[in-house]
């Protein structure tokens, strides 16, 4: 990655679940925000304004509008085919499965993608991989405080408060948003955000397809956590006769073997992918200001457009 560019230590790096976020916007601006001809920009214009509205509060050096390249990897799906299969709406031979996306939105994406270019901000992807992956990868190699900008639980296992690694939690709204730090983990779920992915593989996970060890629920898998550190450790203690550990949960946690033979895998978010060539350092003004203004004009982007040159010629 030559992404942070040098390990600036005066930088921040501010990372975006793009897909959470656009989504958000799709379903909180109203559809009567069209372009001149009447196609849809809500959640163009809607992730421009977050955007504003997140380097405005935030002031990030660096940032990354990360990417699913495949929203649903084939390798996951092999190992738990449970994984996000509610989602599918068409599955399609050799190439990814079709995510249920309203059409009114999916013809937004490339226009995003677009814009975002002709800014000059980072758009980063990986084949085979979801944004989660190349946020954990990111966040990892960053080597200068990193806000990541989600509304998906799962990534809460890359808060690190040693690292500066924080998530900016969008459930409630991008105004409303949440600062999560290892604090906040423990106050919400009873364990560290070091634990967080095997919490969350023990107690599963309607959203994402994760069924869970039957029979085990959030206070369940936060006292095994909280009494065990780690899930292999849960394990060796439900496979161990001598061990301390009750004949409800050990019965549960051995039925479930088969599972939790994977789900780690699953669950946990990458972090090791090769992102190298990506320039993650925040522009003052578009790439292109030509294909910028193009864009604005084609697609009404008016004063969505205007608020976010300031903010970056900040």
């Amino acid at each position: 990655m030559t992404g942070p560019s040098g390990g600036d230590s005066t930088g921040r790096l501010m990372l975006l679940d793009t897909a959470s976020l656009y989504f958000r916007a799709f379903f909180g601006v109203p559809d009567s925000v069209t372009a001149p001809d009447g196609t849809p920009v809500n959640a163009v214009r809607g992730l421009m304004d977050f955007i504003t509205r997140l380097v405005g509060d935030y002031s990030p050096t660096h940032l990354a509008c990360c990417w699913d390249d495949d929203w649903r990897p084939q390798w996951r799906v092999d190992l738990l085919p449970s994984y996000k299969a509610h989602r599918v709406v068409e599955e399609v031979a050799s190439d990814p499965d079709v995510e249920e996306v309203p059409d009114p939105l999916s013809v937004q994406v490339p226009v995003i993608r677009e814009v975002l270019e002709a800014l000059g901000i980072a758009v980063v992807g990986h084949a085979e991989m979801e944004a989660d992956d190349v946020i954990g990868t990111l966040a990892t190699e960053a080597g200068m405080p990193v806000d990541v900008v989600t509304g998906d639980r799962d990534l809460f296992q890359l808060v690190d408060d040693d690292a500066e690694v924080r998530i900016l939690y969008t459930a409630r709204g991008v105004g409303r948003h949440e600062r999560v730090d290892d604090a906040w983990v423990v106050a919400r779920y009873g364990v560290h955000a070091a634990q967080y992915a095997d919490f969350a593989t023990l107690r599963g996970d309607s959203s994402d397809g994760l069924p869970g060890v039957a029979g085990v629920g959030d206070k369940t898998a936060a006292t095994l956590l909280g009494r065990f550190g780690d899930l292999p450790a849960i394990r060796a203690a439900a496979a161990d006769p001598a061990a301390d550990l009750g004949p409800g949960p050990r019965g549960k946690v051995k039925a479930a073997a088969d599972y939790l033979d994977v789900a780690p895998q699953v669950v946990a978010v990458r972090r090791d992918l090769d992102l190298a060539g990506h320039d993650l350092r925040l522009p003052s003004s578009p790439a292109d200001p030509d294909a910028f203004a193009a864009l604005t004009e084609r697609w009404g982007l008016g004063s969505s457009a205007e608020r976010l040159l300031e903010t970056l010629a900040r």
